[in-house]
């Protein structure tokens, strides 16, 4: 039985200190996904809701817009992210396999990317998807929950003529109308009432 000081000592012996630091700057690479990701997710999440409030929708009394647009958002960021940061997944998985070929980040990539072409690059994607989009789905959904729970907001169109006006409204009897949404900028010009 292999014992954790067993095998400490084993990778010390066979690779100095830098062993265990093996395929670590290929999970510097992976953090670009996440960044992809959120900037992805935070864009469709706003277009859904800009749609829903052009259309004049009622929302539920949590204020939500919809558990669906946030399901939907998060579903197709990640798909977004993880097909474009996919090969970094591969890189890492490969300089982290003992005695092999594989040294560096670059390295490995043009190695994979040679001799097995783009394809090898991609190998095994589907199954990450289908474990990574539901689980993404879930945590974002249920990120947006908490947050809409814990801040006590409420977004409702307002009745007035002008169909782009918001009212959100606070626990804290704060009553804010959002006077013009700037669909090109997102931007949005608040007075308060």
């Amino acid at each position: 039985n292999l014992r954790a000081i067993d095998l400490i000592r084993n990778v010390y012996r066979e690779n100095g200190i830098w062993g265990f630091y093996k395929g670590i700057s290929a999970s510097y690479v992976g953090v670009s996904e996440t960044i992809v990701h959120f900037v992805i997710y935070e864009q469709i999440k706003a277009q859904l809701q800009l749609i829903q409030i052009r259309q004049n929708r009622s929302l539920d009394d949590t204020g939500l817009y919809s558990f669906a647009s946030y399901v939907i958002s998060a579903a197709c960021s990640k798909t977004f992210a993880t097909t474009l940061c996919y090969p970094h997944e591969v890189v890492r998985t490969r300089l982290r396999e003992e005695g092999t070929k594989y040294r560096t980040f670059m390295q490995t990539l043009k190695t994979v990317y040679y001799e097995e072409s783009l394809a090898g690059l991609y190998r095994g994607l589907l199954t990450h998807l289908i474990r990574q989009i539901p689980n993404t789905a879930i945590m974002m959904s249920t990120y947006e929950l908490v947050i809409a729970f814990l801040s006590s907001t409420s977004v409702m169109p307002t009745s007035s003529s002008s169909s782009s006006s918001v009212e959100i409204t606070t626990l804290q009897t704060k009553k804010v109308l959002v006077n013009h949404v700037d669909l090109e900028a997102n931007a949005v010009n608040e007075s308060e009432l």
